[in-house]
């Protein structure tokens, strides 16, 4: 499909509506917006606009639906599928100014919220008032709500409480041509016509662009305890997940840990010391809440007699909350530091938690054979594994031609298990070609055709998600 180019003519229109001061041109402030988490991968948008509201939004998007501009919608750009970067240039529409927090009600235990809102910022806020939202992507601390909801984000305690799209209610959408929409209501049940709120959140920003969200929120858990428990096997710390569930146990975070994974970030963090043994390959990462501190005690035993079982070290639990902040900031910190320290590629794959094993080992087989080495970790409660492939001292060329056989037989694996190939991060920029994988041609076909509706033009987050020979 052929855009048009952005000229000065635009560039007038689009300081008429969010003023001189939120429109960039310049050719080093392009580049910051131009890439996001995904690899080394940048791209130039021609301009970047920053609109304050959804009127404005409404008015930038009429004006490039008519002349066929592609829109790009952007937030934090912690994304790692290339979600937010724009391949055809045009626009990038950040919402980093609409970062308003409108309303936290406190009877029905909801939060109104702007999409630039960031969403640890969001998390503290309802905590304050004794409530809780649980989806926690890593990237908390940085990430916007309108990038988790356009990605559909999850993080470590979507084992227990879900991910995203469990606690959406409501959004206020602009599509393509400029039309502001409502696609559902603030209560918890809502069985009034198709579920076009679903059908957005995961859309990543290819159906329309949220300039508010209803969401659910949770009485906060009084208490939380975290325990780490070393593996000397790797496969073994997998087959603890399961065991854990069987043994009647419902986690609110439940993450694994391969060696690697660990070595890279305490390397990488300052002041995280943790004990290991040469032996250890794997550590699980373990919380429980609630509000009974000693039913939470019990199921801690419980676990710790489980994975014993299975080969468990001695499990540390952690003493206060310095002790769990610091294991919690291992776990986060995993993902920055193999990329701090490695050419890598990212794949998010998930199966059910009982494939786990297999999945591990299929991963390692898979990169003995072709010669490279991965870090794995990821969300084990809910089977959602992280493989960092390492390039290491391969050669380009064996790169470009030899990784996307090897990524591909890790998907078609992971489909084999009854997986699918993106947990969290989305399909975007990198993963669409491995799609058919995972999702036959007639369900491509069906997604292309909501994709039409929608956005006629193709002016939305052109590029991404669809493969490209399926696209017209």
């Amino acid at each position: 499909m052929a855009f048009a180019r952005v000229n000065e003519e635009d560039i007038r229109f689009f300081a008429s509506v969010v003023g001189e001061a939120h429109v960039v041109c310049d050719g080093e402030a392009l580049r910051h917006y131009g890439h996001d988490e995904t690899e080394d991968l940048v791209f130039l948008p021609e301009v970047v606009v920053r609109p304050s509201s959804a009127d404005e939004i409404s008015r930038l998007l009429v004006w490039c639906n008519r002349r066929q501009i592609p829109v790009t919608p952007a937030g934090a750009r912690t994304g790692l599928s290339g979600g937010a970067l724009s391949v055809h240039g045009g626009l990038l529409l950040s919402t980093e100014r609409m970062n308003r927090i409108l309303h936290i009600d406190t009877d029905n235990l909801q939060v109104i919220t702007q999409p630039g809102v960031i969403t640890q910022v969001l998390q503290e806020a309802v905590e304050a008032v004794g409530l809780y939202y649980p989806p926690d992507p890593s990237s908390r601390g940085s990430c916007f709500i309108g990038g988790n909801l356009a990605e559909n984000a999850g993080g470590p305690r979507a084992v227990k409480y879900g991910v995203t799209k469990d606690f959406v209610l409501d959004l206020e959408v602009v599509l393509a041509d400029g039309s502001v929409i409502r696609t559902g209501a603030r209560t918890l049940k809502n069985a009034t016509g198709y579920n076009l709120t679903q059908l957005m959140v995961g859309s990543e920003g290819t159906l329309g662009i949220i300039t508010e969200a209803a969401l659910k929120l949770v009485p906060a858990p009084a208490v939380k305890l975290l325990m780490l428990i070393p593996f000397n096997s790797a496969v073994n710390a997998c087959r603890a997940v399961s065991a854990i569930f069987r043994a009647g146990i419902t986690p609110s975070a439940l993450e694994f840990m391969e060696r690697d994974a660990i070595d890279y970030t305490l390397r990488y963090v300052d002041d995280v010391v943790l004990p290991i043994t040469p032996e250890l390959q794997a550590h699980l990462l373990v919380e429980v809440d609630g509000r009974e501190e000693d039913t939470l005690w019990q199921q801690c035993e419980r676990i710790s007699e489980t994975v014993a079982a299975l080969g468990a070290g001695e499990v540390l639990i952690a003493e206060d909350e310095a002790q769990k902040n610091q294991l919690w900031k291992l776990r986060r910190k995993v993902a920055e530091a193999v990329k701090a320290n490695a050419v890598y590629k990212e794949e998010d794959t998930v199966v059910p938690r009982y494939q786990l094993p297999e999945l591990l080992s299929g991963v390692k087989q898979i990169g003995a054979r072709y010669g490279f080495a991965s870090v794995c970790y990821g969300h084990a409660g809910d089977g959602n594994l992280h493989v960092n492939i390492l390039r290491g001292i391969l050669p380009d060329t064996l790169c470009q031609e030899e990784l996307p056989k090897a990524i591909a037989e890790i998907f078609t694996l992971t489909v084999s298990l009854g997986g699918t190939i993106s947990g969290e991060h989305g399909i975007g920029l990198v993963q669409k070609e491995y799609l058919p994988i995972a999702v036959g041609q007639r369900e491509i076909g069906l997604m292309r055709s909501i994709k039409k509706i929608f956005d006629p033009n193709g002016i939305l987050n052109p590029g991404k998600l669809f493969p490209s020979l399926l696209l017209s």
